[in-house]
């Protein structure tokens, strides 16, 4: 799926609810719009957003505390990854760094033992580091390699939640990030599926 689908499918959906649309066809638009809200409250409660891009852009990142890693958005593959180093952090002369002076992480893309997680770390090896007030640009190809279940399976139970609610007062119309944080916190069934996936605002520089 590119940046910005949602992570479910409008036929998924019409399959989790058969028992309540009956194979309805005229909500249709308001399932869809259903799964639109939740995917965006999703990558609001996990800070990160799980789709992945085909072409490769540059993002700028300030590196951590100590120079030894900087974390970035998540991204699939190494295919035309390109980590630039700038000591001056106006971009006034930057440095290509080679694959021997970085690793990426997590390693394998596994996490707590679960496998085809995209590299969100890239950490100074072999005695490099990033200068103090260095900034880094990483062009990379953002996102996952393909939507985890889990997260796909939150989308549907929060998007039938919502298409439940579409009859309600305001429904569940202009939820800020808090508003979908709270949203998902109270679907327990949703919120164990997602808490796995959820990470730190990544701070740009």
């Amino acid at each position: 799926m590119a940046i910005g689908d949602p992570y479910a499918s409008l036929a998924d959906l019409k399959k989790y609810m058969a028992g309540t649309l009956q194979g309805a066809s005229q909500y249709d638009d308001v399932l869809e719009w259903a799964l639109e809200s939740t995917s965006r409250e999703i990558e609001s409660y996990c800070a990160r957003q799980f789709n992945r891009a085909e072409g490769a852009s540059p993002r700028v990142y300030a590196p951590s505390a100590g120079g030894c890693r900087v974390l970035v958005d998540d991204f699939w593959t190494t295919d035309d990854l390109v980590v630039e180093v700038d000591p001056t952090g106006a971009w006034s002369s930057s440095t290509v760094w080679p694959p021997d002076r970085f690793r990426l992480e997590p390693i394998n893309g596994v996490r707590d033992g679960m496998p085809g997680w995209p590299y969100y770390v890239i950490r100074a090896v072999g005695g490099w580091s990033f200068p103090s007030g260095a900034t880094v640009r990483v062009t990379a190809r953002w996102g996952w390699a393909q939507v985890p279940e889990p997260v796909r399976q939150a989308c549907l139970i929060l998007a039938a939640e919502t298409f439940q609610l579409k009859d309600a007062p305001f429904g569940v119309a202009g939820l800020d990030a808090t508003g979908s944080v709270v949203r998902i916190q109270h679907n327990k069934m949703a919120a164990r599926k997602l808490t796995p996936y959820r990470r730190d605002v990544v701070m740009v520089a």
